[in-house]
């Protein structure tokens, strides 16, 4: 083992303090900031993203988290379907990239979670609070909202409601 060398000639180190200042810096790592994404999208909502010019081809990572919707002026409509991280990468005609970016989708800020044990139901509360379908509520719950909305939004359109 090594000794650093002070005034008086060498000085044993202790191991605790090498564990220790290992420990720090593998605490430090773990604390760095990931890479944050360069768009942010919520759930259910829409995000703009200027184009460069001469995009030909636009592709999505994985478009279960995040659909695109080009639009006149070199604009694309980004749609947030899922939560998670993907990339979005824009081609010209002969293949070159012109634009390659990381999206991340993410929950809401007004959405509260209610666990019930093992089952969970989502509430958005801007500024009352009622029901709000989300990604990995209790699917009884889930199939329950979605049916009144459907219900609700039939009957605003004057369409008869379903047999049973």
């Amino acid at each position: 083992m090594a000794f650093p060398v002070g005034p008086r000639g060498p000085v044993p180190v202790r191991t605790s303090s090498i564990l220790g200042f290992a420990f720090a810096l593998g605490l430090a790592a773990l604390a760095a900031p990931a890479n944050a994404a360069d768009v942010n999208v919520i759930l259910d909502h829409d995000s703009l993203l200027k184009l460069p010019e001469r995009v030909a081809t636009i592709v999505i990572g994985n478009p279960l988290i995040v659909g695109a919707s080009p639009q006149a002026g070199g604009l694309l409509v980004l749609t947030g379907k899922s939560f998670g991280t993907t990339n979005i990468i824009a081609l010209d005609r002969r293949g070159a990239v012109l634009l390659e970016k990381t999206i991340e989708v993410s929950a809401p800020r007004d959405a509260v979670v209610v666990y019930r044990g093992v089952s969970r139901e989502t509430y958005s509360c801007s500024p009352l609070c009622g029901p709000r379908i989300m990604l990995g509520d209790n699917q009884q719950y889930f199939e329950g909202t979605i049916a009144q909305v459907v219900t609700r939004n039939n009957q605003a359109q004057g369409v008869a409601p379903a047999s049973k």
